[in-house]
């Protein structure tokens, strides 16, 4: 599963082991125990990744695959391609920004999507000459 947490800035990508029936119950049990009110819905979530990253190809190969539309690639244009995931948003606040969403995929593309995403991550931290 990964979690995706919006903040009013970026967002933070997370990679769970957990099955995201799992996550949302105990989620809901916690919320319910605290007396804390949220919202759940179906939604989708978008972000961007640069086109040169290594193994990009590989998990195109792997959303073609896929046959769940739980991802879909977009070409932005030569420097970014668009990641689009079908999942579940959860907030506070339903006419908030900040929240988190939540998706199940298959295992590999899950794994190379957290990995492009962590070496993205990376690339942008890191100082250019």
């Amino acid at each position: 599963m990964l979690k995706l947490i919006y903040t009013e800035n970026s967002f933070y990508l997370e990679r769970l082991a957990q099955s995201l029936e799992e996550w949302v119950t105990t989620r809901t049990l916690v919320s319910l125990r605290a007396g804390a009110s949220f919202y759940i819905e179906p939604s989708t979530a978008s972000f961007l990744l640069p086109a040169n990253l290594p193994h990009l190809r590989q998990l195109e190969v792997f959303v073609r695959q896929d046959k769940t539309d739980a991802i879909a690639l977009s070409i932005c244009d030569a420097e970014y391609v668009e990641v689009s995931l079908q999942g579940t948003w959860l907030t506070s606040d339903p006419e908030d920004e900040e929240g988190i969403f939540v998706t199940a995929m298959n295992y590999a593309v899950e794994f190379f999507l957290y990995q492009l995403w962590q070496e993205a991550n990376h690339r942008a931290s890191v100082p250019k000459d």
